[in-house]
């Protein structure tokens, strides 16, 4: 297993009349190079988690392994784990602050005391995994578009070759192009390099079409965590935590209690189409 948390709790104000569960006893673990999704609703605990998968907050109790070694360890270096876990923040494009696109790719290994060659490569291939072309590597940042900004940010992550990609809404605020050029860019990543994603999202229908497994978080808790069809079968449930399910969940179900014999565990547009036309052909 690459990361487990077991039984993590996270409480803010601890030992304060004002102290709150933001994580109640989270276990779960996560392969290498799998594709994670996961949802809840705002204040769910969400951020919280994720923060705690590289160190940048330490849990109240509980323990959490990367690679197979307790990151709590008084030996172990939280700098190597932020490196080998990459944390792409909502609105990423706000840390930009270089004067060109290259320069602030370079900024993140440069601060891993790499020499001046290794960072410069590592800056070129990780912009060219987001496509961002030699073009715009004099470029400011921040006269590129939002979708391009967002790329910029991803490229100075990966330019520090982590071994988990965890974005934190990264299509927020983007136009329907830019975001779908951005989840296009992290599927490719995932399926050529191998890299371990994990993807918080408010769209059913992103995680629908790339995540393997989908976690949910209410009220501090992950309250389910199954393979992305099966987790959406619970859609009754999802929707009592104020969730939902893709649009296609309700369009093949809707179908099903109008008497159509069509599976109801399509989750893209794609496999409801599929399925609408094997039932045509079997009919």
């Amino acid at each position: 297993m690459q990361i487990i948390f077991d039984k993590v709790n996270y409480v803010y104000n601890s030992g304060t009349t004002f102290a709150r569960h933001a994580i109640k006893d989270v276990s779960f673990s996560i392969e290498k190079g799998e594709f994670i999704g996961l949802i809840g609703h705002t204040g769910s605990g969400k951020s919280t988690l994720i923060q705690h998968m590289n160190g940048l907050v330490k849990a109240t109790d509980g323990h959490i392994y990367f690679n197979g070694t307790d990151i709590y360890d008084p030996n172990y270096k939280l700098k190597e784990l932020r490196s080998k876990v990459g944390l792409v923040f909502q609105y990423p494009e706000h840390q930009l602050f270089e004067t060109t696109v290259f320069k602030d790719v370079l900024f993140g290994p440069t601060n891993l005391g790499l020499d001046k060659l290794e960072c410069e490569l590592r800056s070129y291939e990780a912009l060219k995994m987001v496509g961002i072309g030699e073009d715009l590597l004099d470029a400011s940042p921040f006269e590129l578009s939002g979708g391009q900004k967002r790329r910029v940010a991803i490229a100075g992550v990966l330019a520090m070759k982590p071994e988990v990609l965890i974005l934190d809404e990264p299509t927020a605020g983007l136009d329907p192009k830019g975001r779908d050029d951005i989840l296009e860019q992290i599927e490719k990543l995932h399926k050529e390099s191998g890299l371990t994603i994990i993807l918080v999202t408010h769209s059913m229908e992103d995680v629908a079409n790339y995540a393997d497994r989908l976690f949910v978080m209410n009220k501090g808790e992950l309250v389910l965590q199954h393979p992305t069809k099966e987790a959406f079968a619970h859609y009754k449930e999802l929707e009592k935590m104020q969730l939902a399910a893709p649009q296609v969940t309700y369009v093949m179900n809707a179908l099903r209690e109008k008497g159509f014999p069509v599976r109801t565990d399509a989750t893209t547009v794609e496999e409801a189409r599929d399925e609408i036309l094997r039932m045509f052909r079997a009919m």
